[in-house]
């Protein structure tokens, strides 16, 4: 079926201008780019959640799209999906939620004080006064000579964490000074190591205290789920023992611990000395119950290939994902879908921009391939799940460069670079960006930790070489209104729109901008895939070691 044909069944607008291939060197139109995040963002999509008659659409949109953009099935067995088996839970009502201590009992409320999912597959969920414990910010970093543990016994019990690095506040001779990355977090700050290490070492449930600024996003971004979760379909001696894993509120923290007799603020104080230990929180203990719903669904990678010329087994990945949130609450306008226009639809939209003007021009000599991911925003699933499952070998993947969400708030003189330090691919996007008459600016919110939370860092885990291209990793220097006004985009996006259903293509977008940063990535992808380089990993990076043991392959 061609993108026309499935177009038409489907009821969407067919705009001459999808199709024409463009010349090689022309800068991507805005227009092209729009025209497919509003098809992708519109409500015959329902928000495209994973396992959905959404999922089911987009998909074959997707196959349509790139079959009519002249490439080939770049899945297993020369398919276009690769098939990603989810575990899909999603929380009733509570029939029961609340905190004791010392004897006196506080019912909380789910999505206010605390929020919560799980990972099992089954029908039921709970926790029996379960003792808390907390353990600082949860890091076990021999290599760094930290520990927060410290050989406590998590067996039966809800750790509690802070979220973000030890150093993220650290000032004048503390400890945790210098020891991570100071405000760019490392992956021990992430949500999903403290939820995998708290698994490691038997805890029952794991939540983490949530604040704005440590975490990167507010508390509605936390609830925005509503209480569903996914994970890979893992076998019964792989699950995760935690029933539960969450956040909760950064007020109803400082009363937990309170009621406890113990003070959070001078708690974080002490979690950021190596000397730190795990405090318990005495008299006080936590309880819950959840009926689940519990599916597992079949969801799907799309894969697409223009196969090189000359090495056709040395492979140069793009990647940007396909999935949203799906159906919410209606927000003040009325509007139920969470379609993500910007994130990532319009990561989509730029794929496709680039394989037209890949499939334009020559032959590359090496191959080029387009990857689709599912459940990037479930914990990126779908990349994970590939890179578990690697149909083109991973040792010869020459890079992944990753697009999710762009500032679609104009021109910029800049570029940002997320992750600086970690590879020769940021010397080859302020090559390219020089080439515009642009320059790179390194992102100025690093706390947030993106480098760690985009489909490229399931590439990075394995030692492929990666470059994210990430429009609210800082502010752009617009042409027009300058950095303030770059500034005030991000805030608007990721404090209002970001996992929201005001996530639309909407009057105010300007995408000029996102087009030179899809040129970038264009050109930087072109030029590794007629060459014969191979970029490495700088010295210094976690990741390294990991691409040098398969040095020989590419020799």
């Amino acid at each position: 079926m061609t993108v026309r044909t499935l177009a038409l069944a489907l009821g969407l607008t067919v705009a001459p201008f999808l199709f024409p291939l463009a010349v090689q060197g022309q800068t991507v139109p805005p227009d092209r780019l729009e025209s497919s995040a509003r098809t992708l963002a519109s409500d015959l999509f329902e928000g495209r959640a994973p396992g959905t008659v959404g999922e089911q659409r987009t998909i074959g949109y997707l196959v349509g799209r790139f079959e009519a953009l002249g490439l080939e099935p770049g899945g297993p067995d020369r398919q276009w999906v690769q098939t990603v088996p989810l575990l899909h839970t999603r929380l009733g009502e509570a029939e029961k939620l609340e905190v004791a201590e010392n004897g006196a009992t506080t019912p909380w409320t789910f999505g206010k004080q605390i929020y919560v999912s799980t990972l099992q597959p089954s029908d039921h969920v709970a926790i029996d006064k379960a003792p808390l414990v907390f353990v600082g910010y949860g890091v076990s970093a021999p290599e760094r000579k930290w520990d927060d543990f410290k050989g406590v016994d998590l067996k039966g019990k809800i750790a509690v964490f802070l979220v973000n690095d030890p150093d993220f506040e650290a000032v004048g001779g503390e400890d945790a000074v210098g020891k991570f990355g100071g405000r760019t977090m490392t992956y021990y700050g992430r949500w999903t190591y403290k939820f995998e290490e708290a698994a490691r070492r038997g805890a029952i449930g794991a939540l983490i205290v949530h604040d704005t600024p440590g975490a990167g996003y507010g508390w509605n971004v936390v609830v925005s789920p509503g209480g569903e979760n996914y994970d890979l379909v893992r076998p019964a001696d792989k699950l995760t023992s935690l029933q539960m894993q969450g956040w909760i509120e950064g007020d109803a923290a400082k009363a937990l611990f309170a009621g406890a007799g113990l003070d959070l603020a001078a708690l974080r104080k002490q979690a950021r000395s190596a000397r730190f230990k795990p405090v318990e929180l005495k008299g006080a203990t936590f309880s819950a119950a959840f009926p689940v719903r519990q599916e597992v669904v079949r969801s799907a990678n799309v894969l697409a290939r223009i196969p090189g010329a000359k090495r056709p087994d040395e492979t140069v990945m793009y990647g940007a994902h396909w999935d949203a949130y799906g159906e919410g609450k209606p927000d003040a306008q009325g509007r139920i879908y969470r379609a993500g226009a910007n994130d990532d639809a319009l990561g989509i939209a730029a794929m496709f921009e680039i394989a037209r003007a890949m499939k334009a021009g020559p032959a590359p000599d090496r191959s080029v391939l387009f990857a689709a991911w599912t459940a990037e925003e479930r914990g990126l699933l779908g990349s994970e799940h590939y890179a578990l499952n690697p149909i083109w070998p991973l040792d010869k993947t020459v890079a992944n460069l990753t697009i999710d969400i762009m500032q679609t708030a104009g021109k910029a003189k800049d570029v940002i670079l997320v992750g600086k330090g970690q590879n020769e691919l940021e010397d080859d996007l302020a090559r390219f960006a020089a080439q515009q008459g642009r320059v790179v600016t390194q992102e100025s919110l690093p706390e947030r930790g993106l480098f760690y939370r985009a489909d490229h860092f399931s590439m990075a885990k394995r030692g492929v070489p990666v470059l994210l291209m990430m429009g609210i990793a800082g502010a752009s220097d617009l042409v027009d209104g300058g950095r303030a006004a770059g500034q005030a985009w991000v805030d608007a996006y990721t404090g209002n729109c970001y996992h929201q259903a005001c996530d639309a293509v909407g009057p105010e977008w300007d995408l000029e901008g996102a087009a030179q940063d899809v040129d970038l990535m264009l050109h930087i992808g072109r030029d590794l895939a007629t060459s014969t380089r191979w970029p490495e990993w700088k010295p210094g990076s976690e990741f390294k070691a990991l691409r040098d043991t398969s040095k020989a392959a590419r020799e």
